[in-house]
């Protein structure tokens, strides 16, 4: 499903750098009736002017009057609030989605009957210069755009939300909320957590009077480039995201008690494990390619007609790296014990381990012939 096969309105609540891109992709996508409300002033004159939006709207009851995919792009710490808000103001068959980079904070403020209508989502991409003049519609080109579904997740919803997100070139992927946060708080928190402290140090040192930052070479400015990031919202991520971000600064700590312990103990052999183990490690990163070649095969599973069933293998599929093209349910009809969902992956590969995956779950699958 394609973005001009959305029904109808998009809302994009927040129209900086993130929501204009999303407006400018979903533009070139097809979708003709974008609307944006945004708070800072000027923003909307501005969306509109650079073709972002089609209409500015003046808040957020205005705006997701009968859309249907209302998206937040408003800042972490204020997404829970304002989804709620476009919960109660937007149509009992829209649903509403967001772009943060912390995910659990947002569902714990959510009743069950609200979870229904929300997926979240974070597409990993953006840029160092915000705001709607910096947006591109390109910007999801190949970047993950994760989503997270729950139990509740009406599923024709969360299709809707996967559709709109593939049409704008992103790759979506489906995890639980609790391990996009770990993941991030891995990957993205705590990296800028080091370098501002890194920075802080190299700034606070100079031995004999010779300042650190002003012997600092290449490897000091690259692993501290996103020291620069703007502080009031990284406070906020590291806020909504404090217990996974927390849990990992404490592993962190526990990886350099012992790279202390192996220098008070002048102990070669360890250090040089630690810099192997670490060095193979980046070779992978470097050289990893995302398997996603071949044909796309259509799996076909067999699944009851109950809640939270496309939400459940999506997320399965999710989690072992297997991204989804495309999907299609077809609900059970009264008189029939199971409905049909479709979910095309590319290559033969992923759609062996896509059956494998979902029959573990107690679902048939079989790949269509």
């Amino acid at each position: 499903m394609g973005a001009a096969g959305l029904g109808g309105p998009v809302a994009l609540i927040g129209v900086g750098l993130i929501g204009g891109s999303l407006g400018l992709a979903l533009r070139e996508a097809g979708v003709a009736d974008i609307r944006g409300v945004d708070p800072a002033d000027g923003a909307v004159e501005d969306a509109l002017a650079r073709g972002a939006i089609t209409r500015a709207c003046t808040d957020v009851a205005d705006a997701v009057a009968g859309a249907r995919v209302v998206v937040v792009c408003a800042p972490v710490g204020d997404i829970p609030e304002v989804v709620r808000a476009a919960l109660r103001a937007a149509d009992d068959e829209a649903v509403v989605t967001d772009v943060g980079s912390a995910k659990s904070m947002v569902l714990a403020a959510l009743t069950p009957a609200e979870r229904e209508r929300f997926c979240g989502g974070h597409p990993v991409a953006g840029g160092e210069r915000s705001g709607v003049a910096n947006a591109r519609a390109d910007l999801f080109t190949g970047a993950t755009w994760f989503l997270t579904p729950t139990g509740e997740t009406r599923p024709e919803l969360l299709r809707r939300i996967h559709g709109m997100v593939s049409s704008v070139g992103a790759i979506p992927v489906a995890v639980d909320a609790g391990v996009h946060d770990h993941l991030m708080a891995l990957v993205s928190h705590l990296p800028h957590v080091m370098a501002s402290a890194l920075m802080r140090q190299a700034a606070g040192t100079a031995p004999q009077g010779r300042e650190a930052l002003r012997s600092a070479g290449p490897s000091f400015r690259d692993l501290t480039r996103v020291a620069g990031a703007n502080p009031r919202l990284w406070a906020d991520i590291l806020l909504g995201n404090r217990d996974a971000v927390l849990a990992e600064t404490r592993r962190h700590r526990a990886e350099l008690a012992d790279v202390e312990a192996a220098l008070e103990r002048g102990d070669r052999a360890w250090l040089e494990e630690f810099f192997g183990t670490a060095a193979t490690a980046r070779e992978r990163l470097v050289a990893q390619e995302e398997v996603t070649g071949g044909e796309v095969v259509r799996v076909m599973v067999e699944v009851p007609n109950r809640p939270g069933v496309l939400s459940e293998i999506a997320t399965a599929l999710g989690h072992a790296h297997i991204n989804i093209e495309d999907l299609h349910l077809s609900p059970a009809r009264p008189d029939e014990p199971f409905g049909r969902l479709e979910v095309d992956v590319a290559g033969e590969g992923a759609a062996a381990r896509a059956i494998e995956l979902i029959a573990a779950r107690g679902f048939r699958a079989t790949a269509a012939g």
